[in-house]
């Protein structure tokens, strides 16, 4: 990665290609470690520039008592589905995406339509049929396609989603997990999300028992991470980049907990981009000041986010950040740089290949106070 030349740490930096990076692919990590926490952990200390190298079980070391961790609660759903055309053959991958709302009283979600990614798109037609490798070859409509490029799918009628499709795994995972669960967090709770909040995979039961000993507190929302979070960034200027609508909720325990924190001065966490990108969404819709005109609350809130965060951007609620090492040219190494600086963050990821850790959804941990 390589800075602009402007000698201001990168903030002015919105060319894609300062986001690139050579990653020995050996460093592409294709199975978690045993146990979740003896991942390594890389501490980058914003104010000072320092680096230091951890373990993810030694974070207590710190965070400090008072400290507020917003974990992501939400679970990775068998969203990917495997199948044939049934006019002329050719076999199609699905992955659903989200229940599309209704538009009746309530506007409910319809759990029978689907907004989805379908390979390869350009040959099924509206209105194909796709019989999916599963028993009875349920059948699944393949209708409209939007202008983001996904498309209306109807599942069948008493279609269980858990019976039929798959976790997607990212692409660079060639290897079988032989326990799916290693790729949900020990909090996953809230089933919809398809791809998980990797940040959160370091954590054990163990490991959140004596954060809370020593005085750090829990704060759980929840963002089901859709495809837009990794969808590759095709334009040369990143603020062209459409991020796609994904849904958070933040419950009231949770923003009576940040409220508290924000009011007196102590520091809030993030477990990943998730919270940071619906925490920083729904600072901007409330108006969140920094404090001068009185104290800083935020209220409980449902709603939709495809906030891009960039360098440049101002942090109102994030005062520390865990974040897992990032794929070049992508949005969350990104929003590492809006948060640490550019510049920082390149020294980090260059330490770490060196040092060789362990990188993408499986890989290592780092941490930005």
């Amino acid at each position: 990665m390589t800075s602009d030349d402007t000698g201001n740490d990168g903030a002015t930096s919105f060319l894609v290609a300062d986001y690139e990076f050579e990653l020995p692919e050996h460093l592409i990590a294709q199975q978690p470690v045993e146990p979740r926490d003896h991942s390594r952990l890389l501490v980058i200390h914003r104010d000072s520039g320092l680096i230091e190298h951890k373990r993810f079980y030694e974070l207590g070391s710190v965070l400090t008592e008072g400290d507020v961790l917003v974990v992501n609660e939400t679970r990775v759903i068998p969203a990917r589905l495997l199948g044939t055309k049934r006019d002329g053959g050719g076999r199609v991958e699905i992955l659903l995406i989200r229940p599309v709302a209704g538009t009746g009283e309530g506007d409910e979600v319809n759990e029978r339509m689907w907004t989805a990614m379908v390979r390869p798109s350009r040959r099924v037609a509206a209105n194909a049929i796709v019989e999916l490798d599963a028993p009875g070859a349920p059948r699944v409509h393949v209708g409209q396609q939007y202008s983001d490029g996904t498309r209306l799918v109807t599942l069948p009628e008493g279609f269980v989603l858990d019976d039929v499709g798959q976790v997607p795994l990212p692409p660079y995972i060639r290897q079988e997990i032989p326990n799916l669960e290693r790729y949900q967090t020990i909090y996953a709770s809230k089933p919809g999300s398809v791809a998980a909040p990797t940040a959160g995979l370091h954590f054990t039961p163990e490991l959140m028992d004596s954060l809370q000993a020593q005085g750090v507190r829990i704060a759980r929302l929840t963002l089901d991470v859709g495809p837009g979070t990794f969808r590759p960034v095709k334009v040369d200027d990143p603020r062209e980049h459409i991020m796609g609508q994904e849904r958070y909720d933040l419950p009231d325990e949770a923003a009576e907990t940040i409220s508290q924190a924000l009011s007196e001065g102590r520091r809030i966490v993030a477990v990943g981009s998730t919270p940071v990108r619906a925490l920083e969404s729904i600072a901007i819709n409330q108006h969140l000041t920094d404090g001068s005109a009185g104290p800083r609350t935020i209220a409980p809130e449902i709603g939709e986010t495809e906030l891009m965060i960039l360098p440049g951007f101002e942090f109102k609620v994030i005062g520390a950040m865990i974040t897992n090492f990032h794929l070049p040219r992508s949005t969350l190494l990104m929003l590492a740089a809006a948060f640490a600086g550019k510049d920082l963050v390149d020294r980090a990821y260059r330490e770490a290949i060196a040092q060789e850790y362990r990188f993408y959804s499986f890989g290592d941990s780092m941490i930005m106070l």
